[in-house]
């Protein structure tokens, strides 16, 4: 069940970063690639759109096992399994005029469909402590003594 201090930090630290890596296993192993996240209040599922025809679209029919990467201010990275949605109605309330330019359709094009991501765990760092911990190990490559300070965080969203 998901903690609702914990998905308060997730979607503080991942709600003005437009574009992610998605990571999927493939054949030849992982896989990573930028994706778009819609704009949506994160609520512990993560949404993007893609085309049947594109490798992400069989990588995830044959392993639902993904991770998703965020840039910021802040380092995210949340591990979650996906799934494949072709629901009509939400994709029409998640399309945009952005995405019609990017994929050249529309959201009732039957080839366009949503991979849902439900997070299941999610570790990140703060650009602060990532700033403290860089100045920590110089410190200590100089000779000079400092106390270390953890740098990251991990959240378990659902207990497996």
């Amino acid at each position: 069940m998901l903690k609702q201090e914990e998905l308060e930090t997730l979607r503080e630290l991942i709600k003005d970063i437009d574009t992610a890596m998605l990571t999927t296993v493939s054949e030849d192993g992982l896989v990573s690639r930028p994706m778009k996240t819609q704009e949506v209040e994160f609520d512990g599922d993560l949404w993007f759109f893609t085309k049947k025809e594109t490798d992400k679209y069989e990588e995830i029919m044959h392993d639902q096992d993904v991770n998703v990467a965020y840039a910021g201010k802040s380092y995210v990275s949340v591990r979650g399994r996906a799934e494949i949605v072709q629901d009509i109605n939400k994709k029409k309330e998640l399309w945009n005029k952005v995405l019609e330019k990017i994929m050249q359709t529309s959201y009732d094009d039957p080839n366009v469909v949503l991979i849902k991501v439900e997070a299941e765990a999610a570790e990140y760092w703060e650009t602060g402590n990532f700033t403290k911990k860089v100045a920590f190990l110089y410190k200590r490559m100089t000779g000079q003594s400092s106390r270390s300070t953890d740098t990251n965080e991990t959240i378990e969203l659902n207990n497996k």
